[in-house]
C-alpha cells in the first residue's frame, strides 16, 4: 500500500470532533448573545415562581445527596461483600427479612444498590434476600429518613409510614420471588464496575460517579416540579387530587417517570401540595424501587425477563402498601 492510501485513512482517524469543551464554549457564546432574551423571560412571575420552587428543592436537597454518596462509595470502596453474606442466616425465609432490615445500614440512592445486589447474588447470597436487601436499601436507610423528616416538618408520621410500607414492600417482593422465581428469570452478575487500583481510588470512582448520576436526575426531578407547579393548570392537579385512587396511581407513575435520587425525592413530594399524603407516599415508596433507570439497570444487570416481571410486580405491591400504610398512619 502506498503513502497516497494511508494518507486519508490517517486524516480520518484524526478528523476534529468537538468535547466537552468546546460545546462548553459554545454554550457560553448562546448565553451572551441572548442574555437580553432570558432577561425578559425572567421578568414572567410564573417563571420566576417556578425558578424560585427549583432553586428551593436542589438547596434542601443537596446536602442530603452529597452525603449519602459519600456514606455509600465508603461501604462500596472499604465494606467487604462478604459481610452481608455472613451476616444472613441460612434460612432463607429468615434471610429475606434480615436482608431487607440491612437496607438501613446503606445509605446511598438506588443506582448504587443494583450493583451491590447483583455483587451479592455473584458471591453466593440467595437471590431473594439480594433483592429484598436492593428495594430496601435505597428506601429506608438514614439519610433517607432524615431528609423526609426535614421535607415533612409538620407531618413526623410520614418518615414512620415511608419506613414501614418501603420495608414491608421488600420483604413481600422477597418471599414472592422464594416462592414464584425461577432460576432461568434471573442472570447473575459478575460485577467489575467502579473497582479500581486501592480502595480509596473505588472511593472516588463510585462517589464521582454516584453523585454526578443521582445529581441529573436531581435537576430533572426539580425542573419537573417547578413546572407541574407553575404550567399545569391548578384546576387539573385538583382534579386529580380530589380522586383519591386517581391522586395515588398517578403520582406513583410519576415517580416511575422522573426518576429521582431516593435522597432528593421527599423535597420534590413536599412540593407537591395539592395532593395527599398517601398519594406523596406512594411516590416515595415506589420511586426508590422501580423507575426507568432502575428498569434499565435491571435489565442490563440481570436480564430482560427477570425486568419484565420484577418492575411491574414490584410496582402493584408498592402501592397498596402505600394505600394501606397511608389509610393507618396517614388518614
Amino acid at each position: 500500500m502506498t503513502a497516497d492510501e494511508h494518507g486519508p485513512t490517517q486524516f480520518a482517524q484524526r478528523s476534529w470532533r468537538p468535547g466537552p469543551l468546546e460545546f462548553l464554549a459554545v454554550g457560553l457564546v448562546a448565553l451572551l448573545l441572548g442574555q437580553s432574551w432570558l432577561i425578559s423571560i425572567f421578568d414572567q412571575p410564573a417563571v420566576q415562581t417556578g425558578a424560585t420552587i427549583f432553586v428551593a428543592i436542589i438547596v434542601q436537597a443537596l446536602p442530603f445527596l452529597v452525603l449519602g454518596v459519600l456514606l455509600s462509595a465508603a461501604i462500596a470502596a472499604f465494606v467487604p461483600p462478604s459481610v452481608w453474606q455472613k451476616a444472613l442466616p441460612k434460612n432463607q425465609v429468615l434471610a429475606v427479612p434480615v436482608a431487607g432490615a440491612a437496607g438501613f445500614v446503606l445509605p446511598g440512592c438506588e443506582c448504587a444498590s443494583v450493583p451491590v445486589a447483583g455483587s451479592l447474588m455473584a458471591r453466593g447470597v440467595a437471590p431473594a434476600a439480594a433483592l429484598a436487601f436492593l428495594l430496601s436499601a435505597p428506601a429506608i436507610n438514614p439519610i433517607v429518613l432524615v431528609s423526609t423528616f426535614v421535607a415533612f416538618p409538620g407531618n413526623p408520621q410520614m418518615m414512620v409510614a415511608r419506613l414501614i410500607a418501603s420495608l414491608a414492600t421488600s420483604i413481600i417482593m422477597g418471599w414472592l420471588w422464594l416462592r414464584f422465581g425461577k432460576a432461568e428469570w434471573i442472570r447473575i452478575p459478575r460485577r467489575d464496575h467502579l473497582v479500581g487500583d486501592s480502595n480509596w481510588h473505588t472511593f472516588r470512582l463510585t462517589a464521582a460517579h454516584d453523585f454526578l448520576h443521582a445529581g441529573g436526575f436531581l435537576v430533572i426531578g426539580g425542573l419537573t416540579a417547578a413546572v407541574i407547579n407553575v404550567v399545569i393548570p391548578q384546576e387539573w392537579l385538583a382534579n386529580v387530587a380530589a380522586n383519591p385512587l386517581l391522586a395515588i396511581v398517578g403520582l406513583a407513575l410519576l415517580a416511575v417517570i422522573l426518576s429521582i435520587c431516593s435522597e432528593a425525592d421527599a423535597f420534590v413530594a413536599a412540593s407537591l401540595t395539592q395532593f395527599s399524603l398517601t398519594a406523596r407516599l406512594a411516590f416515595l415508596v415506589v420511586g426508590p424501587m422501580i423507575d426507568l433507570k432502575l428498569i434499565s439497570m435491571q435489565s442490563g444487570i440481570f436480564g430482560r425477563r427477570f425486568a419484565v416481571r420484577f418492575a411491574p410486580t414490584t410496582f402493584v405491591v408498592a402501592v397498596l402498601l402505600s394505600i394501606l400504610v397511608g389509610w393507618w398512619l396517614l388518614t
